[in-house]
Parts: C-alpha cells; structure tokens; sequence
C-alpha cells in the first residue's frame, strides 16, 4: 500500500506511522527522517538543505520532494510505502502525484488524523522534559511526575520548551491551516482521504486506522 499520514501537530503522526507500517510491512517515510539522513549524508540535497537552514531561510518545495522522490525509489520502498509529513502543501501533493503517475502508480490511501484545536494545544503544552536526560517526558495532565516540576528517573529539573508553549503551538496549527490542511481537499477530490478520530488510546487509534484502510 502507498498511503499518505495527514493530521495537525499533536496529533500522534509518529507513533502512528512507526506502528502502521510496521503492520502492514511497508518503511515508514518522515520528512524529518529524510532531512537527518541527507545532512548527515552529505548529499547534494542535503547540502542544499542545510546551507537553507544555517542561513535561517525556509527549505524549497524542490529540496524536499527530491529527497522524497530518492526515497521512494529505494528497494524496500517498491511495494508500498507511508509518508509521514509530506506532501506538506498542494505544491508538493502535485509533484507526488506527477512522480507516482510517471511509474505507473498511484496512492491507495490518505488518512487524515483528526483532533480538537483545544486538545492539541493541551497535549503539547502540557510537555515537560527533563533537563539533565530529554529521553525523560513527562505530561501535567497524561504523565505526572510524582514531585512537581522533579524528574522521577533522576531528580532532574522539569521543564517546558519553548516549542511548546500554547502561543506557539496555535501559531503551528496556525500554519497547518493554513499551508497543509488544503491537501485535504486536494485527496478528497480523488477520493482518496479516510479521517478518523485520533483520540484515545494510541492501540485503539491504529485499530481505527486499520480498520479505514481495508475500507
């Protein structure tokens, strides 16, 4: 299966990938994994890429769908795939298109990850992390720490990034309205988006899921 992961910050894209792919035996695909890889690579892109990045200045559309595309290509990928995190816009979603269409291919599906304004505001500000050892995350509400503001695991400092203060996730989702929620509509003309639910538990989510795909 080709499928594409749609679905605002917050809203578990990740866990959901690794899980989805796992099940159905296709690689999970995420831009951010894309982006490491190259850079770290060294490769034409992903030197491209970076001297965008160092210079403070937005990633073209053409760097990202290359990397994509390169992706996309490889052995494990000529069965089936799930994209996590691109298309981000229509821009992009078009040059999929045109890329699946001159291999003879097309996407099976588009599942979109629905989630209220309010709760993704309330899962991502509600991150504390600790400042000795970031493996160790903890939520005010879902994951509380036994002492405020304490690490559990080692007694370090709890605290709240700033990617994740509530200004600045409504400016994210800000931008996801904006930039990425139209590839929506763009799938749905083609019949392609299945939404569901992302609340609940996350096992409870992939069965969701699962179940909108063999539909």
């Amino acid at each position: 299966m080709r499928i594409v992961l749609v679905g605002p910050p917050g809203a578990g894209k990740g866990t959901q990938a690794a899980y989805l792919a796992k099940n159905l035996g296709i690689p999970h695909i995420s831009t951010g994994d894309l982006f490491r890889a190259n850079i770290s690579q060294g490769t034409p892109l992903g030197v491209e890429a970076q001297s965008y990045m160092k210079a403070g200045q937005l990633v073209p559309d053409s760097v990202t769908i290359g990397m994509a595309e390169d992706r996309m290509r490889q052995a494990d990928a000529e069965g089936g795939f799930l994209l996590d995190g691109f298309p981000r816009n229509v821009a992009q979603a078009e040059a999929l298109d045109a890329f699946l269409k001159a291999d003879g291919i097309e996407l099976d599906a588009v599942l979109d990850l629905e989630v209220p304004e309010d709760e993704v505001v309330k899962r991502i500000a509600g991150r504390r992390i600790c400042r000795n050892d970031s493996a160790h995350v903890f939520h005010v509400t879902y994951n509380a720490p036994k002492t405020e503001g304490v690490c559990d695991a080692c007694g370090g400092e709890l605290y709240q990034r700033d990617d994740d203060t509530e200004e600045t996730v409504r400016k994210r989702l800000a931008v996801y309205h904006t930039e990425t929620e139209p590839i929506i509509d763009y799938y749905r003309a083609q019949n392609l988006v299945a939404t569901i639910s992302a609340l609940g538990k996350v096992d409870e989510v992939t069965t969701k899921a699962m179940d909108a795909l063999k539909k």
